[in-house]
């Protein structure tokens, strides 16, 4: 049960944030001082984004991206952030897994679960929407999604223990007995969420995921239609609706029946940005936040 000054809420989703690098930079004393407050307040985890590379005219949606945006590495800053911290888990929101060969990004990920003691926990991927970041890194875009399904298997085979190692034949990725260590502290490996608001990676989370993060962007009734067809596609693969864990993104601006109503949409964790404001600014949004909420009080 949590209370609030107002009303008693029964099961409701934890609470993560997401920290946007490109805004508030890679400064490491900034970034000590906000996640560890965030763990403080009872906070459940943190995301952090991720763009390989930026170029004049990159558009998502609405919204012209600046080329020079800094967007720190994610993976170096969620090392940086399992040092700092001891209790948070340590997401990606979202990782662009086709600019990634599986091979090497699996031991970076297994590595960075084994430093921070099994907190490698929310690994969030998505396709990317930007032709000329594939492009940069050669990768042809039309691929990107077959590519992921596909870097989705092979991460997992490499997790696995197997005395015969990783073995693996696709259309981009081909491993003969292939042995990645160290490896997540889990025996199931890492679960892989997905992230996007398409059909596409509706159903990649059906097939594939252990849970879905849809977009922002979405109405309503096409999040719920979307959220039917992660549900329907795992029913359809033999694999349990009911095992994928459903993300949603809000902000610090959420009342108790906002909450309440997504906890009975399925949802059982909210993602909210991290405030603007300077570091003390931030740290106190975020107080109040979890006082509202009474975070951290189980």
């Amino acid at each position: 049960m949590l209370a609030t000054a107002n009303v008693v809420v029964g099961v409701i989703p934890t609470f993560a944030l997401s920290y946007s690098t490109p805004f508030f930079g890679a400064d490491p004393d900034r970034l000590a001082t906000v996640v560890r407050h965030a763990e403080q307040c009872g906070f459940d985890a943190l995301y952090v984004p991720e763009h390989v590379a930026i170029y004049p005219g990159a558009q998502i949606g609405a919204w012209h991206v600046p080329p020079t945006l800094p967007f720190p590495d994610p993976l170096e800053i969620l090392t940086f952030v399992a040092a700092v911290t001891d209790r948070i888990l340590l997401g990606t929101g979202v990782l662009l897994l086709p600019y990634h060969h599986p091979v090497t990004l699996a031991k970076r990920l297994a590595t960075i679960d084994v430093l921070s003691k099994g907190r490698m926990r929310l690994l969030t991927i998505g396709v990317g929407a930007l032709p000329g970041e594939a492009a940069a890194v050669g990768v042809d875009y039309t691929t990107r999604g077959r590519r992921a399904d596909e870097a989705i298997d092979v991460l997992r085979r490499l997790w696995a223990e197997d005395e015969g190692g990783a073995t693996y034949a696709g259309e981009f990725f081909d491993l003969d007995s292939v042995f990645s260590y160290p490896k997540p502290l889990a025996e199931a490996g890492l679960p892989i969420h997905v992230g996007g608001s398409s059909p596409a990676a509706a159903r990649r989370a059906g097939r594939r995921g252990d849970g879905w993060l849809p977009g922002g962007s979405l109405g309503d009734d096409e999040r719920k239609a979307l959220w039917e067809l992660v549900k329907a596609t795992a029913e359809e693969a033999g694999r349990d609706p009911g095992a994928i864990v459903y993300t949603r993104m809000g902000s610090l601006e959420l009342s108790t029946e906002q909450v309440e109503s997504l906890a009975e949409q399925g949802v059982t964790r909210i993602v909210v940005g991290a405030p603007t404001g300077e570091t003390e600014e931030q740290c106190d949004q975020l107080a109040a936040f979890a006082e509202r909420f009474g975070l951290g009080k189980d």
